[in-house]
């Protein structure tokens, strides 16, 4: 059994290596290009009124990064977070991970627990309602595509409802851009081989899946095999015609369970 990692290519090389420790065979076949976006004064801004804000959301390990790396240098708030009463809040274990490397501290970040059945907005929330009373702001830190909209998020629209329903109010900056990457021929051949091959698709978004299909819109997908680590990820690829689809939570010791049990002619 081969995976096939479709996350962005920094994260996909990291889960190919972490599968590999796992004796399972993987390639990156990252179906989202992540890169800057062209202004980056709102997250100038965001930074300069950081302190606004009761928490700051981040949608994933891209949005801590980008965020992180646009922290005006010689900016009073180029302070670390933690000296920063604004909570820091991740909608999973990665985001949590990529919060650490930037220099935030587990007392200062929020973050659903090991044992929630789903990492996302709806489960975030239910830990940090209680933090957010009336007249409260609340930045969501999220991607956008080439064109500028923020692109698929319903979690995130679900999360700002809310908020608002809550009397907060959610204001939003993109900071980073999302695209689908420039295909070599030889990443095409991967693809199709893919397809029909037994090998594992392994989606943690939506758009990526997006990507694939428009590539590739006269592939048949009905002997293909895919590990979903969301329900909405899941339901998209049975809409496309994955024939063999299987649910995980995104841990790797879940997704290697998984994985091998999707990768499993009995399946």
């Amino acid at each position: 059994m081969r995976v096939i990692v479709t996350r962005p290519a920094r994260e996909a090389h990291r889960w190919v290596l972490d599968l590999a420790a796992q004796g399972l065979e993987a390639v990156a076949l990252p179906l989202i290009s992540v890169g800057p976006v062209d202004d980056p004064w709102p997250l100038v801004q965001a930074w300069q009124h950081l302190d606004d804000y009761v928490g700051v959301m981040f949608v994933s390990g891209n949005a801590v990064e980008h965020f992180f790396a646009s922290k005006p240098p010689l900016s009073l708030v180029a302070k670390a977070h933690n000296a920063i009463k604004t909570r820091a809040w991740a909608t999973g274990p990665g985001t949590a991970r990529a919060l650490s490397r930037a220099g935030v501290t587990p007392d200062c970040m929020d973050v659903p627990p090991l044992d929630v059945g789903q990492f996302d907005s709806e489960a975030l929330w239910q830990v940090v309602q209680t933090q957010v009373r009336p007249g409260d702001r609340v930045l969501i830190v999220r991607g956008g595509d080439a064109v500028g909209s923020s692109g698929q998020g319903s979690g995130r629209e679900w999360f700002a409802n809310r908020l608002s329903q809550a009397g907060a109010q959610a204001d939003f900056v993109v900071a980073y851009q999302r695209s689908a990457p420039a295909f070599t021929e030889l990443e095409r051949q991967l693809a199709v081989d893919a397809a029909t091959d037994g090998s594992v698709w392994l989606f943690s978004s939506t758009e990526a899946l997006g990507h694939l299909t428009a590539w590739l819109p006269d592939q048949s997908w009905g002997r293909a095999r895919a590990l979903a680590t969301h329900p909405r990820i899941a339901a998209a690829a049975r809409a496309a015609g994955f024939g063999v689809v299987v649910e995980s939570r995104p841990t790797l010791n879940e997704l290697v369970n998984a994985l091998r049990l999707s990768g499993s002619p009995s399946v």
